[in-house]
């Protein structure tokens, strides 16, 4: 049945190629190949929404907004429903921005996914909320430069953004945090904390969605990008884009958006890191959500909010930033109107050193996990 359904796919990726060239030809034990690569990246993708699900429904448990299995069904939604509100730009810097794509092979996707998995579960353990996006990304450049050395590296190219936000994103998200919390309670000065509480308790659904929105929109795109890659290099390109003359799928988009990945690679990467959401994150909301500071349902609103608007921005932007950045930063800028010993900064110090050493540790478990695939699993297929 698997062989038939193999033997249906490739016939009708190779009918909608418009182009007159050629994929190159693979055996079928390397397209088997190629599809267990992209279920491992689905595994990452859920990984990512499990990793980062504390980061969407941190704040609205924590304020007691919502029990922790509402959350995480609200934050799952969104993070679904992200497919049909953002476009692929954040897609097209993974898959062709950062690396090479001449060199990169089936190979080099596998070691930098590995890698990326690797550090996305060691950090989980250690209950530390660190950056999926930047270990994915050390983690592909660590087995591309195994392969073929610093050079395969696009520099300046996306890098520049990328480097530029791992400082801005939790540094905006501060100053915003901060900002609208000032601006919040100079508004509702006048009005007393019951009724403030009362009134924010129904607005932080409100923003828990679009962080969750956001949060989406931006990270599932990165999946998306490994699997156009992935793809490319496996000489199938062609099933990764569109309808020819435009997408089916570019209709439902909410803010008009077009998309240069195919509808099935969208839909499928939204869904697993809504599946990743629904069963993940506790150990860290713990640290996001009272670790860090103690928030009220006006707190947690407008740390949602300026973490929300600031990977908004990027994802516009095509800059594949750290969600964990942005609201780590949003909540320690509005932890800090209240006073500077009112954030327990002890976890912003660990939290640092944790992103410090992502970039490294992934690009070394990258280059490594590529170094094993190429000895023991790449002559196996040649």
């Amino acid at each position: 049945m698997f062989n038939a359904f193999l033997a249906a796919t490739t016939t009708t990726a190779a009918a909608a190629t418009t182009k007159a060239t050629t994929a190159p030809v693979i055996s079928t034990e390397m397209l088997y190949l190629v599809f267990f690569i992209i279920f491992v990246a689905l595994i990452f993708d859920f990984l990512n929404g499990f990793h980062d699900a504390a980061n969407s429904i941190a704040t609205i448990v924590s304020t007691r907004v919502l029990t922790p299995t509402a959350a995480v069904a609200w934050a799952a939604f969104f993070n679904f429903v992200a497919a049909f509100a953002f476009g692929t730009a954040v897609s097209e810097t993974i898959s062709k921005g950062l690396v090479d794509p001449k060199v990169v092979d089936i190979y080099v996707v596998f070691g930098g996914l590995l890698g990326a998995i690797f550090w996305n579960i060691t950090t989980w353990l250690l209950a530390l909320p660190t950056s999926s996006s930047h270990a994915l990304v050390s983690g592909l450049a660590g087995a591309a430069i195994a392969k073929a050395g610093i050079g395969v590296i696009i520099w300046p190219g996306k890098w520049k953004l990328l480097l530029i936000f791992i400082v801005l994103g939790p540094l905006i998200g501060f100053l915003a945090g901060g900002l609208f919390m000032v601006a919040t309670s100079w508004i509702f000065r006048r009005s007393t904390p019951n009724k403030v509480d009362g009134w924010f308790r129904r607005m932080q659904l409100f923003s828990a969605a679009i962080f969750s929105l956001s949060h989406g929109g931006n990270d599932a795109q990165k999946t998306m990008g490994i699997i156009v890659m992935l793809l490319t290099a496996a000489g199938h390109k062609a099933w990764t884009q569109p309808d020819p003359g435009g997408s089916w799928f570019d209709t439902f988009n909410v803010f008009g958006h077009s998309h240069t990945v195919a509808p099935w690679v969208i839909l499928l990467c939204h869904f697993a890191i809504g599946l990743g959401t629904m069963f993940g994150g506790w150990r860290i909301v713990k640290t996001m959500g009272s670790g860090i500071t103690r928030l009220q349902p006006v707190g947690g609103f407008c740390a949602e909010t300026a973490a929300a608007t600031t990977i908004i921005a990027a994802t516009n932007m095509g800059i594949p930033i750290s969600t964990t950045h942005a609201i780590t930063g949003s909540i320690l800028g509005v932890g800090t109107t209240k006073g500077v010993r009112s954030v327990r900064w002890i976890w912003g110090q660990r939290i640092v050193t944790a992103w410090i050493l992502t970039i490294p540790c992934s690009a070394f478990v990258g280059a490594l996990t590529y170094f094993l695939i190429h000895k023991l699993i790449e002559p196996w297929f040649k």
